[in-house]
């Protein structure tokens, strides 16, 4: 029989605060971190906005050698699993950390190493680009870092799914629990990509938002007037345990995951299925591993990325699942005040998901000004919500047709 898996601590770096607490009070509070970018000089480019994270001081977290040789989204999973390792009250020993696995998805990995060194190869030559350059860019590095910092030895790799990599390393800790390969998962994903090819490439193909002038409006899921996403970085990550391992040690119960569904287009290397087909599938599959019916769903925090194709897509695919009652079910993007994290988006979503219940309150989506006639559902405009969250749903897409759902709900024992 499948163990009971739940969640025991959350680990959060994100561009609206350092810290799970910082970020939830600033979910609920509807602030957002778009700004003009302040980490290079983006004259001249299309896009001159993101959610950068403010305050990050890699050399207070880590060792300041250790640091130096991490990528910053290795820098910031780093981070996000010392908050996670303390919030659960893990303590790491010979006898149990071959049973903790260490999983952190991430969409690009190490790309402002690699786009830095490719000028230090071109304006000094080979023999000085880094040598710590192979180590800083590949995509498995945060997780890897994470294992080495924590102690962890159980198995350790990275998703990489595009934007549902943080949602799919989620749930494949999830399965390996449950199977019981292993007890504990430090299980999310990072991203920093805030760099001057990342924009570049994204404006390239007209996915980001040109609101330069006014950056506190420019992530605007499912309004009639969004025009691309916002780039974030962060990491998130979650503390994965089977129940009897929680119990064991006395641990604090968050919630409880239930369910994990993950499908693909098969479509279009950008473009979402135009019917919505292949995340309708991927919620269903979550919900049938959950045994749970639609309107058991109190809550869906939605992939809600502020591009026209994907919020007009994504609300599709939601009323397939939910049918009739899909009116009913309350939504939010928080990208709207985070901006999209890419392959992070996943375990930063998956957090709040799990803080909306334990909190009892869902964020709102903010910059919901012009309702878009193909949106039609509750996004929860404006304002937080307070009130009792026994089931929430987190919903992660990727380019390459990647759909991940992820279900959480009140544990009961």
């Amino acid at each position: 029989m499948a163990r009971r898996v739940v969640v025991t601590g959350i680990g959060l770096v994100t561009p609206v605060g350092i810290g799970r607490e910082a970020t939830w009070k600033s979910l609920l509070a509807g602030v957002c971190g778009v700004d003009h970018i302040a980490s290079f000089n983006s004259e001249g480019f299309d896009t001159r906005i993101a959610a950068e994270v403010k305050g990050f001081n890699p050399d207070a977290m880590l060792n300041p050698k250790a640091a130096r040789r991490m990528d910053r989204f290795a820098q910031l999973a780093c981070a996000a699993s010392l908050e996670a390792v303390q919030h659960a009250g893990i303590q790491m020993d010979r006898e149990n950390r071959d049973r903790v696995a260490v999983m952190v998805g991430s969409g690009v990995g190490g790309i402002q190493t690699l786009s830095e060194q490719f000028k230090v190869l071109e304006t000094k030559g080979p023999t000085r680009v880094n040598p710590f350059l192979v180590p800083m860019m590949l995509g498995d590095m945060a997780s890897g870092q994470v294992s080495m910092l924590i102690g962890a030895k159980g198995p350790n790799f990275a998703t990489v799914s595009a934007c549902a990599s943080g949602g799919d390393a989620i749930g494949e800790a999830f399965e390996m629990i449950r199977r019981g390969r292993i007890d504990v998962a430090f299980a999310g994903g990072s991203e920093a990509a805030i760099c001057p090819i990342a924009i570049a490439g994204f404006n390239s193909c007209q996915a980001l938002s040109k609101r330069n002038d006014d950056p506190k409006k420019a992530s605007r899921p499912f309004d009639f007037e969004r025009d691309g996403f916002v780039l974030g970085e962060g990491a998130g990550l979650i503390v994965l345990e089977s129940l009897e391992h929680a119990e064991k040690r006395g641990a604090k119960v968050l919630a409880e995951m239930a369910g994990y569904g993950a499908t693909s287009d098969a479509h279009h290397v950008t473009q979402p299925d135009p019917e919505g087909e292949g995340a309708a599938r991927a919620m269903r599959h979550a919900l049938d591993e959950a045994g749970m019916r639609p309107e058991q769903i109190d809550y869906i925090n939605a992939h809600g990325t502020s591009t026209p194709l994907n919020d007009k897509l994504e609300t599709l695919s939601m009323r397939r699942v939910f049918g009739p009652q899909a009116h009913r079910v309350p939504v939010s993007s928080t990208k709207s005040m985070t901006g999209h994290l890419l392959g992070a988006a996943g375990g930063i979503e998956a957090a709040f998901s799990v803080m909306a219940i334990a909190e009892s309150a869902i964020p709102p989506t903010i910059n919901l000004e012009f309702p878009d006639p193909d949106c039609d559902m509750d996004y929860t405009p404006h304002t937080a919500r307070r009130g009792r969250v026994a089931s929430a749903m987190s919903n992660s897409l990727g380019f390459g047709g990647h759909n991940c759902s992820l279900i959480f709900r009140e544990f009961i024992n």
